[in-house]
């Protein structure tokens, strides 16, 4: 009954408060995560009026499709939604998986088209920031610019930390460095950073770990038998940390502080 309990509560935080959707940024709970410190008051007003709330999209549904035209960069307000490009051979190849405050869309601002296709892993609700009047405003706000550039940098970093996760890691340390940043994303939400849910199967994440689902399935067992982890489907609890850093090759990768500045909108 207490764990019937516990997983309710969880799944409460990813449900959508319908009524809610269009709430402004200065009163939406991600707030303090998304928004620069330094804008506030009528600046925060005229970056509000440039955002808008689409409506929610179901699972599976598309948020962009590959050679879409680019007006738009998105964030998630909740549920997450994964980015994948077609390979020759007509599968997917996923390219990242997107939480509640990050953003999506940056990559395609070089070319004006979507380079990847990005859908929904769940009920999932997004603003859409109109490019344009965007940079207009970031003419207006010289924060706003740096932001841009903060975040158009991150997109480069991460894109460098996943080839040498592919490029040199064992499976077992692939995997062990996926749950320990995915649960670093969500204490720098607010949630909890040893006991959380995940969005996506196990398909999508031995594709962007470049491994095979029977790897996969094969190193969560076992990560299991060894005490690291417990998980009953999707529903994953850390048991020791500590451990899972030394096989992932990290040093207290869960204890960095919350980059407050380090996404944009809400």
């Amino acid at each position: 009954m207490q764990q019937k309990t516990q997983q309710s509560k969880l799944r409460q935080k990813k449900v959508v408060d319908f009524h809610v959707v269009k709430v402004a940024c200065k009163e939406c709970s991600l707030h303090q995560l998304c928004l620069p410190r330094s804008i506030t008051g009528a600046d925060l007003e005229k970056l509000d009026e440039i955002i808008e709330r689409k409506r929610p999209l179901k699972r599976n549904e598309h948020l962009f499709q590959v050679g879409g035209s680019f007006n738009s960069i998105y964030v998630v307000r909740s549920g997450s939604l994964k980015t994948y490009s077609p390979t020759v051979d007509g599968q997917e190849q996923v390219t990242g998986f997107h939480l509640p405050g990050e953003l999506l869309g940056l990559d395609a601002i070089g070319k004006g088209k979507h380079p990847c296709a990005a859908k929904a892993l769940e009920t999932t609700s997004v603003c859409e920031v109109p490019f344009e009047h965007l940079e207009g405003l970031a003419q207006e706000l010289p924060t706003l610019q740096h932001q841009l550039l903060r975040l158009m940098s991150k997109e480069i970093f991460d894109d460098q930390e996943l080839m040498l996760l592919l490029g040199k890691k064992t499976a077992e340390a692939r995997l062990s460095a996926f749950l320990l940043s995915i649960s670093l994303r969500f204490k720098q939400r607010g949630f909890s950073s040893t006991e959380f849910y995940l969005s996506m199967s196990r398909n999508d994440i031995a594709n962007y770990l470049g491994l095979a689902v029977e790897t996969v399935s094969r190193m969560f067992t076992r990560f299991q038998e060894d005490g690291l982890i417990k998980a009953e489907r999707k529903h994953i609890v850390i048991k020791d940390r500590e451990m899972m850093q030394k096989i992932a090759g990290m040093n207290d990768c869960c204890e960095d502080p919350v980059d407050d500045q380090s996404q944009l909108f809400v």
